[in-house]
């Protein structure tokens, strides 16, 4: 990773649909080389996908929360059925799994106070792997996604960083670029 795929990857963070050749042009590189370098993301899985932002309150599902909870009993079986069954409710927009007094911290998204509050008891209550939970309102999301942090591409930032790619090979280092 260094100066010109964190360029790319902020530039596509920014606008995803956006041309390789605008892209290039946003960059400062020949579209070939834009074009090489996105595909190298992909194939190392840095770029995973490419998704559109929704607004939740144009889908009416602008009251958010966090729901803090413990299974029982912890075995990678429970967690991991317990994790793709939450997941999969239209709810629910993230779920991580969580060290600490808690097993999972999973993201809410509904209509209001009574869909939550029906959402918590109709579907999360009554599964029996269940031990306990609390809820978290969301007054305001101020933050970028996870999706939006860049990697370091300082001269610390290891084998794949700016530093060491100027220590190889002029030759090698070339045909990177």
């Amino acid at each position: 990773m260094d100066e010109l795929d964190a360029a790319i990857i902020r530039n596509l963070q920014l606008n995803a649909r956006q041309s390789n050749r605008e892209l290039a042009r946003q960059v400062g590189v020949a579209p070939s080389t834009s074009l090489e370098r996105v595909r190298v993301l992909e194939e190392q899985g840095v770029i995973t996908g490419y998704r559109a932002e929704l607004n939740l309150a144009a889908l009416n599902r602008d009251y958010q929360a966090f729901v803090a909870a413990q299974v029982r009993p912890l075995n990678r079986a429970v967690i991991s059925a317990f994790e793709e069954s939450v997941a999969s409710l239209p709810e629910v927009v993230g779920v991580f799994v969580v060290a600490g007094s808690d097993d999972f911290l999973i993201h809410v998204a509904v209509q209001n106070n009574e869909a939550l509050h029906a959402f918590l008891m109709d579907r999360l209550s009554q599964r029996r792997e269940i031990v306990g939970f609390r809820t978290i309102v969301i007054f305001r999301h101020a933050s970028k996604s996870l999706m939006s942090a860049l990697p370091d591409v300082s001269p610390a930032a290891g084998p794949r960083g700016r530093k060491a790619r100027q220590s190889r090979p002029a030759k090698e280092a070339d045909r990177d670029d």
